[in-house]
Order: C-alpha cells, then sequence, then structure tokens
C-alpha cells in the first residue's frame, strides 16, 4: 500500500491514465479493423478509404505515446501491402 502523498498521488494519476490509454487503443483497434473488414471484403476501395482513416490514427497514438513508432510503422507497412495486393 502507498505510504507517501506522491505515492497515492501515482496511484490515481496511473489509474486515469490507464483509462485514457486503453480508450486509444481501443480506437485505433477499432480503425484497424476496419481496414481488415474491408480487405476481407474484397474492396479495395472501401479498404484505401478506411486505410486513409487509419494512419493518422496510428500516428496519434505514436504522438501520444501509446504505441512504439516501429510497431505502428509495421502495421501500417502490412495493410498498405495487403491493400495494394487487392
Amino acid at each position: 500500500m502507498a505510504n507517501t502523498p506522491q505515492a497515492r498521488k501515482r496511484i490515481r494519476r496511473n489509474a486515469t491514465r490507464a483509462e485514457v490509454n486503453g480508450a486509444r487503443m481501443s480506437r485505433i483497434r477499432t480503425f484497424l479493423k476496419k481496414v481488415e473488414s474491408a480487405i476481407e471484403s474484397g474492396d479495395k476501395d472501401a479498404a484505401k478509404a478506411a486505410l486513409n482513416g487509419a494512419q493518422p490514427e496510428l500516428a496519434r497514438g505514436v504522438a501520444r505515446g501509446v504505441l512504439h513508432k516501429n510497431t505502428a510503422a509495421r502495421k501500417m507497412s502490412r495493410l498498405s501491402k495487403r491493400v495494394s495486393a487487392l
């Protein structure tokens, strides 16, 4: 259990940040799922549109610190390769 005021504040802050970061990751995953479903359906135009929507979300996740830069780059690369292969 936290004994110092700083540690108590840290626990409160960590809980808030975990909630916010969880919401951010959920939003990013939703955008990625839209791209995945468009690829599955074979609709190239919808997949391109979904990919263009997902790209800034991934970049925002990197900027906010919820995703590593290379992770976002890898996901973007693999998705764009699959979209272009349609």
